[in-house]
């Protein structure tokens, strides 16, 4: 991906009509498994396939630091970040678990983290130290942003020649709530106060606080809310730019993306913001507590599969939805129809 610009085939609605007729021939009342139904006709119109396959699905947690967690906006230390990597790498997180119940392929891209990560099994692709403080500078050159979308495109795009059927984005990034909730805002255009949430789990005191930067940094990069590259570049977050990367690669191979929470759904506005058919291919996985990912939602245009109070990040609320998405093509594949269980109706 040299210049940032992919084709993204449009749906096959033709193959969608056909899972339909036959999804209202399987030994069951018409529209009886209800969201399932229509997950199996989505997935059949993303993949042009009348049996799609979801197996295995592909998990990339991307790691970045942020400048801005200077400003004591989280609950952690920027440290942190570079010690999570290493559980990523330990297989001791909660989305190493998840992964493995999925049987996902997995992968951790270092991308940004303010530390070298001295240990095998990172994806070293490292672009700068974190972000820049974007209280006081842009958060990166535009050269910068580029190259992590780049990044993430080309990450994507391994794990899919690879085999991946369904690709997971995950992030890990002290402090990377506020650099979502910064973007959210200009996206939206809605007050900062009704996006800010706990983030990691910050005291309820400090979301003023945490509000205050932001809209402090808002005012003093004023980003250009028609020029995703604009946006990241004074505000965002390199991992932030990969999983938007990522995201484009998926959408252009066909591949169904499974959305996480909060800060991957800010990534897959800027996808779609991107290339507007991008989120074609998308589906929500869960819904999180953070205030701002509903309206993140609400304007990615997605109902989420399942409501758990997750806020955790990492691609964990994806892994745990993902076996609903299997549950869809397993019913194509082998539920019977009327004709072959020998059942008549009139």
């Amino acid at each position: 991906m040299n210049d940032l610009k992919t084709t993204i085939p449009p749906l096959d609605a033709e193959m969608g009509q056909k899972v339909r007729e036959y999804i209202d021939i399987l030994t069951k009342p018409p529209g009886s498994l209800g969201r399932l139904e229509e997950l199996a006709i989505q997935l059949a119109e993303m993949t042009s396939e009348a049996f799609p396959v979801v197996s295995p699905p592909g998990v990339i947690v991307f790691a970045a630091d942020h400048g801005v967690s200077e400003e004591g906006v989280s609950a952690y230390p920027q440290e942190v970040t570079a010690q999570m990597v290493m559980n990523f790498l330990n297989s001791g997180a909660a989305i190493n678990v998840f992964s493995r119940q999925i049987g996902a392929m997995f992968e951790v891209v270092d991308i940004g983290v303010a530390a070298d990560i001295e240990a095998d099994g990172v994806v070293q692709r490292k672009i700068r130290y974190g972000t820049r403080n974007f209280c006081k500078h842009n958060a990166m050159t535009r050269e910068e942003v580029e190259k992590a979308i780049t990044v993430g495109y080309e990450r994507a795009e391994h794990m899919i020649k690879h085999g991946c059927k369904c690709l997971i984005l995950g992030e890990m990034g002290i402090g990377n709530t506020t650099p979502s909730s910064a973007i959210l805002a200009v996206l939206s255009g809605q007050d900062i106060r009704t996006l800010v949430g706990r983030g990691t789990g910050i005291a309820p005191e400090k979301i003023s606080h945490k509000q205050a930067v932001i809209s402090r940094a808002l005012m003093e990069r004023n980003p250009d809310r028609n020029d995703p590259i604009d946006i990241l570049m004074k505000i965002g977050g390199l991992e932030i730019a990969g999983m938007t990367g990522a995201m484009l690669a998926a959408a252009a191979n066909r591949i169904p993306i499974l959305v996480d929470g909060f800060i991957c759904t800010v990534s897959a506005l800027l996808a779609k913001e991107m290339c507007e058919t991008a989120s074609d291919y998308m589906i929500a996985g869960h819904q999180s507590v953070e205030p701002g990912h509903e309206i993140a939602l609400q304007l990615l245009r997605k109902k989420p599969l399942v409501d758990l109070d997750l806020r955790l990040g990492e691609g964990s609320g994806a892994a745990i939805a993902f076996p609903i998405l299997q549950a869809a093509t397993l019913m194509l594949k082998e539920m019977a129809t009327f004709a072959s269980a020998g059942i008549l109706i009139e």
